[in-house]
């Protein structure tokens, strides 16, 4: 049980794919103007993480290995992760238009998040097994979120505060982006 517990926390604030793993820069810079988008984008990309996780980790394990097609890993996984974000775009499109009208372009860019891929291939990296990948892949997702709600709080805080010309708009994002980074870098020594 502590192995879990230490995995969860590592993947979502030690090891956050956003303020460490500098992964998923895209949506976390295009979707975070909005605590709504923000909160939606970060459903969504979680969602797709664990469940791409819950696919191609069997499928790596009990069929890749097998048949000694480990080198296709990235083409496979991108692969299955392009159909399941396309299931997710179905499913948004018929249950929360609204949602899916807002994310525009960026539910597509799902199937090119780093995070996504990045996720699936560390869960093989760091040699779990498949509830230790899906708890991994759960953290992770976890920790996306939290960077997603982080920065759109940041934001919101951005558009009020009295930035100098030189720095406003993208510059003033990504010292916003880099000292949250910095600040994530403090869980470091948390877990081993």
């Amino acid at each position: 049980m502590s192995n879990i517990l230490s995995i969860l926390i590592k993947s979502m604030l030690v090891d956050n794919v956003v303020f460490i793993q500098y992964l998923a820069i895209c949506p976390f810079i295009g979707m975070t103007s909005e605590t709504g988008k923000a909160t939606g984008m970060g459903i969504a990309t979680s969602f797709v993480i664990l469940l791409a996780t819950a696919v191609t980790w069997p499928l790596y394990k009990f069929i890749m290995v097998p048949l000694q097609l480990e080198f296709l890993q990235t083409l496979i996984f991108i692969l299955v992760i392009a159909s399941l974000v396309q299931l997710v775009e179905f499913y948004l499109k018929k249950s929360a238009p609204g949602l899916y009208s807002s994310m525009g372009i960026y539910l597509s860019l799902i199937t090119t998040n780093c995070a996504v891929l990045g996720v699936t291939i560390n869960c093989i990296g760091k040699g779990y097994n498949y509830g230790e990948s899906i708890v991994y892949a759960l953290g992770s997702a976890l920790g996306f979120l939290l960077s997603m709600v982080i920065m759109s709080g940041v934001r919101s805080r951005l558009k009020a505060a009295n930035v100098p010309k030189s720095f406003k708009g993208t510059p003033m994002l990504y010292v916003a982006a880099g000292l949250l980074s910095l600040a994530f870098l403090g869980f470091k020594g948390l877990i081993k």
